[in-house]
């Protein structure tokens, strides 16, 4: 029996339990080329891998990341065109990390700001006032 045979399949239903993305999304991000091709059973319901859902689970990264949907459909595109797109991948995801790393810099500066004010309001509920 060949691996295809034998492998584990899903149906949309499956995958939306286990992803917790809606059908509709999932029918979307096929739709606009975020997903490769899903295979079809005889009666035309889709059937998903394991390495459909392990593609999803790094769609689900990149959507974190705060990626464009533009730009992960054309890392999608990217990885069907083949090896040679290695490089041009690869300055797609070097380009988001740069961004995630700045907003974790926007985010910690935020953060502190923050800590300081609980701390201050700590202090002065303490000694009995309370200061913006």
């Amino acid at each position: 029996m060949s691996q295809s045979l034998t492998q584990t399949r899903y149906t949309i239903s499956e995958v939306e339990a286990r992803t917790g993305l809606t059908q509709h999304t999932l029918r979307w991000y096929e739709r606009i080329g975020l997903m490769p091709h899903v295979d079809r059973s005889h009666s035309g319901q889709r059937r998903f891998t394991d390495k459909d859902l392990g593609w999803l689970a790094f769609v689900g990264k990149l959507r974190a990341t705060g990626m464009s949907v533009a730009d992960m459909v054309r890392y999608a595109e990217l990885v069907r065109e083949g090896d040679h797109t290695v490089d041009e991948r690869r300055e797609l995801l070097e380009h988001t990390r740069r961004e995630v790393r700045a907003r974790i810099a926007e985010l910690s500066d935020a953060l502190g700001v923050l800590d300081y004010k609980i701390e201050t309001y700590a202090l002065n509920t303490v000694a009995g006032k309370a200061r913006s």
